[in-house]
Formats: C-alpha cells, sequence, structure tokens
C-alpha cells in the first residue's frame, strides 16, 4: 500500500499572476534582502533546519521490534512531574503554594445574546463578551475543597463514582479538582452526547450524583432521568433551575454554590479524610467513540500524571506570562490533559466556547476562509501576498524567520486569532501538511501536531516547537515508548525500508488501566510485558522516519479490500481530498462485495453556489444538492484533486452525495472530536448506498 508523504514546500506554494519582468526585478530584490540578512543571522543563530536535523528518538536496541524512547528518556521513562506529587490532589496543592495568587481560571462576562440567521436560514445565538473575571489558584483551591466536602455531606463516598455532564467551564474544573482531593472518581460525559448515550453511562458507572449546567439539565437530563433509577442528587453549575412537575421523586436538585456552602460550614479542616493512592482511579472518561456506545476508560492518577509530564516537557517556557485558551470538551483527555498542563505551571486559563471564536476556528477551515478571501483581493494585494507566502514557505523550509513578512503582510491574518499567540497545538485529528505550512506562516508561530488517545491518557507524541517539518506528529514524549508491529493483512512491517512502519502500540505510565466493566475489550486492547510495563495496541499505522519521528499513515479500521482485491484506504482518501476548497467534509465508503468507492460530501455553500452558476444551473441550496449535474461537477473537481495527490485509480470516488446539512456531534454523524462515525454515515446514508451500487 502506498503510504503518505510530506509535501514538499514546491508542491505547495501559491500561483501568482505578474508580469515576468516585473517579477525577475521583486525576486532579484529579495535575493538581495536575503543574502544581506543571513550573514549575520548565520553566525548569530543556529538554524530551525539544524533543529530540526537532530536525531529526537531512538531504539532502544538493533531489533526490528524494537521501541522508540526520545533521546531524553534513553535511560528510564518520566512518570512525575514535580518530586513527590504522584497524585493529582498533591499536583494541585504543589501548584497553588507556588502560584498562591496568581490568576487561574478566568470566565468572560456575558453582556447579552442576539439571534442570528445564517445563509442557510438557520438561527444561531450569537453572544456578546466583556472581559474576563479571575480566580486565583487560592480560590480556586477553596472551592474545589469546599465542594469536595459538600459532596461527601450529600453522601459521597470515597473511591465511588460520581458523573459530571457539563460544557467546558471554570466549574468544571473546580469540581474535578474537588473529585480529585477527596477520592472520588469522576466520570465523564461528552455535552454533546445523545440520549442513550448518557443513560448508558450513568447506569453502567452506578452514580448517585450528577454534576451538570441549567441549559443540559432543562434539553437533555430531563427527558432521560426516569431511565437512570440510581440517581439521587443533580447539582448544577449555573443557579438554580426552574422546576418539573414530572421530575421523578427522590431526586434533589442543588446549586453548586449551595453544595459548597454546605460543605464550608461542615468542615474548617485543610485536608480531605480520604486521599488518593496512584493507583486510584481519578477519571472514568467515556469516549465517543467512532461505533456503537461510548466505552468508560480508567484512567488513575498516575496514568494522568504520567501523560501531563510528557506533554509538559515538550512545550518550553511555559509558565505565568502565558495563557492558554479553553474550548474544547474537558471531557476530552486532549484538553482535560492540556488544562492541568497549563494548572501546573502557573498558566492562566481562560474560557470560552466554539460558538464564541470565529466560526472557522478549526484549522482547515481557517485555511480555506483565508484563502477564500485572498481570491477576493485586487491583483496587486493578491500578488503581494502570494509573494510573501512563497518566500516565506521558502525560509521556512531553509529554518529561516521573515521579520519584514510577519510585520507588514501577516500581521492582519495574525489578527484573527487576536495576534498573540506564541504557540498552537492540534491533536484528535491528523492536520493535513499543506494546512500545517498555512499556519506556519500566516500566524507566525509553530503549529504541532501530536498523537495520543484517551487510552493512552492522552499521551504519545508531540513534535518540537522548532520542527517545521510537515505530515508527522513528533517524537515519543519522555513518560512513552512506541514500537511498530507487523500487520501482514495491510502489508505494513517492521522490517519495511526505507522506514520501518506498523500497527502503533504504546507503552509507559501513561497507559491506562483498560475498560470500565469490559473485560474483553480491555485484552484485546492491552496486554504487559514481561517487564510488567503496560502497553496499548492502538489499532493505527505508523512509520517513523530517520530522526525518530512519527507519521500516522494508515488506520487498520478503515481499510476495505475491494471485490477484485485491491485494498483501500478509507482516511486516506478522505486526507487526499477534504482539503479543497469546495469541501467541508467528506466520508469516502467501499465494501467487498462491489470494485468501486463512493463518497458521501458535504459542500461548502459558497463555493458549490458558485460553481452552479457558473454552469448555469439554479435552485435552493437543498434542490442545488440533490442535482445529479451537480453532483457530477463535484466529482470531476474531486477526481482531478485526486489525480494530483498521487491516489492510485481504484481510490478515487467514481460517485458521490452532496448533504446540504453539516456533520455536527449533534445529528450524531461525527464524534465530538468531530471524527467521522462510519457506522452511523452509512446508516444515514443506506438509500444512497444502494443508489450508487445500482440496486435502484
Amino acid at each position: 500500500m502506498n503510504n503518505h508523504v510530506a509535501s514538499k514546500p514546491a508542491t505547495m506554494k501559491l500561483k501568482q499572476t505578474i508580469n515576468p519582468i516585473l517579477l525577475y526585478f521583486i525576486h532579484f530584490m529579495i535575493t538581495l534582502y536575503t543574502v544581506v540578512t543571513y550573514i549575520p543571522y548565520y553566525f548569530l543563530f543556529e538554524t530551525r533546519q539544524e533543529k530540526s536535523n537532530r536525531i529526537k528518538a531512538k531504539p532502544v536496541n538493533s531489533k526490528p521490534e524494537s521501541a522508540y524512547r526520545s533521546i531524553n528518556s534513553l535511560d528510564g521513562l518520566a512518570s512525575v512531574l514535580y518530586p513527590g506529587c504522584d497524585t493529582l490532589d498533591k499536583v494541585f496543592m504543589y501548584a497553588k503554594n507556588k502560584f498562591k495568587d496568581k490568576r487561574l481560571l478566568g470566565t468572560r462576562e456575558v453582556l447579552s445574546e442576539e439571534d442570528e440567521i445564517q445563509p442557510n436560514g438557520k438561527i444561531f445565538k450569537k453572544v456578546i463578551l466583556g472581559h474576563y473575571t479571575w480566580l486565583s489558584y487560592e480560590d480556586v483551591f477553596l472551592r474545589a475543597l469546599n465542594f469536595g466536602n459538600g459532596l461527601q455531606t450529600l453522601g459521597q463516598k470515597p473511591k465511588t463514582n460520581i458523573a459530571i455532564f457539563c460544557e467546558t467551564r471554570a466549574e468544571w474544573m473546580i469540581a474535578a479538582q474537588a473529585c480529585f482531593m477527596y477520592n472520588f472518581q469522576l466520570v465523564t460525559l461528552y455535552a454533546t452526547l445523545g440520549g442513550p448515550a448518557i443513560v448508558h453511562g450513568l447506569n453502567e458507572t452506578e452514580v448517585t450524583n450528577i454534576i451538570t449546567s441549567k441549559e443540559l439539565l432543562q434539553t437533555k437530563l430531563k427527558d432521560i432521568v426516569s431511565l437512570v433509577p440510581r440517581l439521587r442528587h443533580v447539582i448544577t453549575v449555573d443557579g438554580k433551575p426552574p422546576t418539573w412537575s414530572e421530575f421523578p421523586k427522590g431526586v434533589i436538585v442543588h446549586t453548586m454554590a449551595a453544595v459548597q456552602a454546605l460543605g464550608a460550614k461542615g468542615s474548617t479542616e485543610n485536608q480531605p479524610p480520604s486521599k488518593p493512592a496512584p493507583s486510584d482511579i481519578a477519571v472514568i472518561m467515556y469516549t465517543s467513540g467512532s461505533t456503537g456506545l461510548p466505552k468508560g476508560v480508567m484512567i488513575s492518577h498516575s496514568n494522568i500524571i504520567a501523560g501531563i509530564t510528557g506533554m509538559a516537557e515538550r512545550i518550553p517556557g511555559l509558565g505565568e506570562e502565558d495563557v492558554y485558551i479553553g474550548y474544547l470538551p474537558l471531557a476530552h483527555v486532549l484538553e482535560l490533559s492540556a488544562e492541568l498542563v497549563c494548572l501546573s505551571h502557573g498558566c492562566r486559563i481562560g474560557y470560552s466556547a466554539p460558538q464564541t471564536l470565529a466560526d472557522q476556528e478549526i484549522m482547515d477551515r481557517i485555511y480555506k476562509n483565508v484563502m477564500n478571501k485572498v481570491n477576493e483581493m485586487s491583483s496587486f494585494q493578491r500578488n503581494l501576498f502570494i509573494l510573501a507566502y512563497n518566500y516565506k514557505m521558502e525560509q521556512i523550509s531553509k529554518g529561516h524567520s521573515t521579520p519584514l513578512c510577519d510585520r507588514f503582510i501577516f500581521r492582519k491574518v495574525r489578527g484573527l486569532l487576536g495576534g498573540n499567540i506564541r504557540l498552537l497545538l492540534c491533536g484528535g485529528a491528523p492536520l493535513s501538511a499543506t494546512t500545517q505550512r498555512f499556519m506556519n506562516i500566516c500566524f507566525c508561530c509553530p503549529v504541532g501536531q501530536g498523537y495520543g488517545l484517551t487510552e493512552s491518557s492522552g499521551a504519545g507524541t508531540i513534535t518540537e516547537v522548532w520542527d517545521y517539518n510537515t505530515g508527522r506528529v513528533g517524537a515519543p514524549l519522555v513518560c512513552c515508548e512506541i514500537k511498530l508491529k507487523n500487520w501482514e493483512e495491510g502489508g505494513y512491517f517492521n522490517t519495511d525500508k526505507p522506514h520501518p512502519r506498523g500497527e502503533i502500540l504504546i507503552g509507559g505510565q501513561n497507559v491506562t488501566m483498560g475498560y470500565y466493566k469490559n473485560e474483553a475489550k480491555t485484552k484485546a486492547d492491552f496486554f504487559e510485558d514481561e517487564n510488567g510495563q503496560r502497553w496499548l495496541c492502538t489499532g493505527d499505522v505508523g512509520e517513523f522516519d530517520p530522526d525518530g519521528c512519527l507519521k500516522i499513515i494508515d488506520r487498520k479500521k478503515d481499510l476495505v479490500k475491494l471485490q477484485a482485491g485491491e485494498y483501500v484506504s478509507l482516511g486516506k482518501v478522505e486526507a487526499a481530498l477534504k482539503n479543497l476548497p469546495l469541501i467541508d467534509n467528506i466520508c469516502a465508503y467501499a465494501n467487498s462485495y462491489h470494485s468501486y468507492v463512493i463518497g458521501f460530501v458535504v459542500p461548502n455553500q459558497k463555493e458549490l453556489t458558485e460553481l452552479a452558476r457558473k454552469k448555469g444551473l439554479e435552485g435552493t441550496w437543498e434542490e442545488l444538492c440533490n442535482s445529479c449535474e451537480m453532483e457530477n461537477e463535484v466529482l470531476k473537481v474531486l477526481s482531478e484533486a485526486a489525480v494530483s495527490a498521487s491516489l492510485e485509480k481504484f481510490e478515487i470516488p467514481v460517485k458521490i452525495r452532496l448533504s446540504p446539512e453539516p456533520w455536527t456531534p449533534e445529528t450524531g454523524l461525527v464524534t465530538d472530536a468531530f471524527k467521522l462515525k462510519r457506522k452511523e454515515l452509512k446508516t444515514h446514508y443506506q438509500a444512497d448506498i444502494e443508489r450508487m451500487y445500482g440496486r435502484k
């Protein structure tokens, strides 16, 4: 099978239309400027290219199946962030004592809300926000201490489960710290989960208490509370909700403030009576799995601490001057880990929400929207931007900086994210090479990629900030090691040349305890070696570069064998096509009963409407998406892009279905991390699958 390769700078350059003589003169001036500025830079600074070429990880022995470790942990894996801080309550106590009066959690004041009508007729609530109000480390500690004691007064016992079903906000972190202090096992559920998944998680963990918000209580919990018979106490983080006559008897609704007041009255002690051990469960995190009901991953205190120890080592200069924007779901291991890293290093965490950030906050969408605006510029502005873009791309590939371009050309684009971004980190889904390079150039800061799973406490790899290579996720973190296991069916072997390839296995103290009440799945995905080290079989396929950095090149679950025997990686097909301006989202589909690939596509409304205009086609948005003519026109664009991306002929979708509705977690077609739910998509588009495969 073909593996993914990082795009070369020349293939990612933008095309310009400018007078050849003028272009020659401009290139001469650029060359002159580059030579003049390069001389002092050469003698005074080590280039990023030199840093990038360094070895970052090595195999621990010469065997093909050998694990790779970071060069900073060859002699032993790291597992503790601070000496003696082997549980999360100790980590917070250490940070509280060190940064006592410093600001920690910030919430923006909501000034007003107004309805905003979208082009497709939908109404979104636009939130007008004021300034941040902050809680210090001491404030957060006292609120968490009182909340934990209040929960104890309500009957919550150490080592028993308590659920949090709430949006990302300061109260979420305060509640989590309370649970860590009092050794309550925190069950996390995505705020966007559907009713059956919520009921499954709450009943499987047998919780009696749940922490939530007024909105989620009204919109989701109210309808299912009768299906959770053990539930006794509902605590809302944001005030008293209205009461309902149909609310089951025996279930009492409290506010977080009332529980904190109860805890403050009940005890004046600074230490909780029951302290956790490193091996105790800190979190049972329910994944928004891409197949079936969510699974609860049991994560111990030592698992999380090992994970955040590895992450923190890869982020240079992290400290009191930094501010982290918290807006991803805290029920996702990446967000929880990132915030715990920040909390332990004196950083401020300012809470926001996806709705209050730019609509194009997701990186691939930022890329598309900025490039659309570039295309709308005047010829002079567009060519100036393109010249600067291509020049900076060349300089970045050589490891050089471009202060003049940053200041005069990319300042406005950088301002889209406030203008103060020091570092962007991307996880969850792979970031395309084109988008990553665009972010490097236009936002004038490193864009790191990371790789990890809930089952590895979010830890695995993160790229170095000075490594501007694209298409890879970095070297193993100091808390873990990674090895590649042969996968014969996919044709991947750790003896492959020039790069070893295979299924990614992660080992270390960050590897979690397994799945809650699911021993069979735990045995399938986890194992211990002869040295007692725990390993996770990820199901992802990777390869190691000579410098020890990992690339994710395939996914075992995404591999489909066509009727004629060819293997198709659906993820590879999607990665090659999803960055087209015409495409907002795409799902490739195939099965072994047919000889070709098909696809479901969420088109970009602006781009599709413009394409229809050029082809002389008219109609409403739904009519355009249901038009056979438009399907064929989009298919032509996809086919051209697929050929340019070097997809094999059998990998290129032959037929597609255009979807007028976007795929969101609320529709159930993608996870909360916006990964495709293939089973749900197949069910949703079953009639179209039959049509495209000629059964109707």
